[in-house]
């Protein structure tokens, strides 16, 4: 959809006073989920409007969801890199391995249940610590979901024995390292794929959060969701809202300033809330629904925690093969997600 300009008093009353340049800058951003989806309709959109009246009315954004552009959306991160889109925002995990510093933010016990203190801790943490596995982006902005829970088909799930042998959807290798670690069988997909293999039992469920259950209807096609208690969650998943690098050294300063003030730490806390919100808004649809939310007792979860626990090891060690201090980064992000949540 293209957005109407939304003009400000200053850039009206230049317009009074002489012509001006309107649009010159026409972007369009890629992503993979439908106009339905709050990621689009309630983040996305609004991010774009918010750059456009930050910019006086020069820049114009183009929102093109559920992969409208062509591709699939494993493809969105080559696309903006190669320049044949402008603008995304994709799930990181979609291509594993390519961010393993920013990976960090995703790990059970590193988060937790605030996905405001995560997205402020990244923002903190970016020019020193993850800022060069970006090459060819300029990121505007990173964030995370309310975290991963699991959403079962007809099974209800409350200790790692009662996961063995199920195959469930991951969002990420370290979705698919918490599934392995409890015992299950991970599928990668990306998550519009979801709805069919449900309906056809290639997984048995999936670990994701509540904030898609309208968006795919997953309501429909699951009985239980599952969390832990006071809302822990299994990790997160990590996006990226990026811009193609040369396009972004093409603007000017004022235009590019356009964009930071729209991705700024104000901004950081809102989709922070926004995810939290969207994520009471599907578990409540669910319930609604007739589906049952467990939220595991504080043994149950302490289990799972436990059970959990190799997976950030196996995480330092990967990392650690490739050059990165993954043990320094897992204190440096718990340090910044206490700090940011203060």
């Amino acid at each position: 959809m293209r957005h109407s300009l939304t003009i400000g008093a200053a850039a009206l009353a230049a317009m009074l006073a002489g012509p001006v340049a309107a649009q010159e800058y026409r972007l369009n951003l890629h992503h993979f989920l439908g106009e339905r989806a709050p990621a689009h309709a309630q983040m996305l959109v609004p991010w774009a409007e918010r750059v456009e009246e930050l910019s006086g009315g020069a820049v114009d954004i183009e929102v093109f969801p559920a992969m409208t552009l062509g591709g699939r959306p494993p493809e969105l991160v080559q696309q903006a890199r190669d320049g044949v889109v402008d603008l995304i925002w994709t799930l990181n995990g979609y291509t594993p391995g390519l961010f393993p510093r920013s990976e960090v933010f995703e790990l059970p016990t590193v988060f937790v249940n605030d996905p405001v203190a995560a997205n402020l801790a990244m923002r903190g943490m970016f020019d020193e610590h993850l800022a060069e596995e970006y090459a060819g982006l300029e990121v505007m902005f990173l964030h995370v979901h309310a975290g991963n829970a699991f959403q079962m088909v007809d099974r209800e799930v409350r200790t790692p024995a009662d996961m063995a042998g199920l195959s469930l959807r991951t969002p990420s290798r370290t979705g698919a390292w918490v599934i392995e670690a409890l015992g299950a069988t991970p599928v990668a997909m990306p998550v519009p794929e979801l709805p069919q293999a449900l309906s056809r039992g290639v997984v048995a469920g999936a670990l994701i959060p509540w904030e898609i259950i309208p968006a795919l209807r997953l309501q429909e096609q699951t009985e239980y969701q599952i969390e832990g208690a006071n809302m822990e969650r299994l990790g997160t998943s990590v996006f990226q809202v990026s811009m193609n690098k040369a396009k972004w050294d093409s603007l000017p300063a004022e235009i590019q300033d356009a964009f930071r003030q729209a991705s700024d730490e104000d901004w950081l806390r809102e989709v922070g809330q926004l995810w939290r919100a969207t994520d009471d808004f599907g578990i409540g649809m669910a319930t609604e629904a007739g589906n049952t939310h467990v939220r595991l007792t504080e043994d149950e979860t302490a289990a799972m925690l436990d059970a959990m626990g190799p997976v950030v090891d196996r995480w330092v060690t990967e990392v650690t093969a490739a050059g990165i201090d993954g043990a320094a980064l897992v204190e440096t992000a718990r340090a910044a997600i206490a700090a940011a949540a203060e």
